[in-house]
């Protein structure tokens, strides 16, 4: 968001690095998320980001092009994405989705067994929707092939992050199918990466490409 809003570069570069402490070994701890003060240092980045979106936009205004390559993929995207995250949402604000489509509440039987399908809470897959969205919706910005470039990673590693997630608690945890999708959260040499970053080339180069736009 700095990098798309512009302004002074030291601001700028300061809320990217800022940012980027979160990618420090240790600063995240999946197994202890209570809030430490290091994360103090990736919050004045958010923080110092928004500023420089709102001052961008009282500068120059909001400007969207008037019609992109790929919209109706676009609705169709972000429109599945948010069906799938429906059991988060439900979960972020502390209850189960009702209904039998989605698992919530049910308790596999087999697989994590003793555990609520969809726990209660943040999950993974939700804010991998959350990146897939604004990715969709920033990727109509006017803006040069190095951003474009970091939207299309930004789509295909939100979208690999949501999939997985769904795909183990709505698919495999109903012991519909036997592979438990591996996760993919943080950068490694694995065949999930490699399919990430291959699937970003091909979003690039056949629809986010600042030559595609009309």
């Amino acid at each position: 968001m700095a990098a798309i809003a512009g302004g002074p570069k030291p601001l700028v570069w300061l809320a990217i690095a800022l940012c980027l402490v979160t990618a420090v070994p240790g600063v995240v701890d999946q197994g202890d998320l209570d809030a430490r003060w290091i994360n103090v240092l990736p919050a004045l980045g958010v923080g110092l980001a928004l500023w420089l979106t709102i001052a961008a936009a009282r500068r120059d205004g909001i400007a969207f092009v008037s019609r992109a390559r790929g919209d109706p993929l676009r609705l169709v995207l972000a429109g599945l994405l948010l069906f799938i995250a429906l059991p988060w949402m439900a979960a972020e604000t502390g209850f189960y989705f009702p209904g039998d489509f989605f698992m919530g509440e049910e308790v596999p039987p087999v697989r994590d067994e003793g555990l609520a399908a969809v726990h209660l809470g943040f999950h993974h897959g939700m804010g991998g929707v959350m990146l897939a969205l604004i990715a969709l919706l920033l990727s109509r910005v006017p803006a040069g092939r190095g951003l474009r470039a970091y939207l299309s990673v930004q789509l295909v590693y939100g979208i690999a992050n949501a999939s997985q997630d769904a795909w183990n608690e709505q698919l495999w945890k109903r012991d519909w199918v036997g592979w438990h999708a591996p996760g993919v959260l943080r950068p490694e040499l694995s065949l999930g990466w490699l399919g990430i970053l291959l699937a970003a080339t091909a979003v690039y180069w056949l629809w986010f490409r600042p030559s595609r736009q009309g």
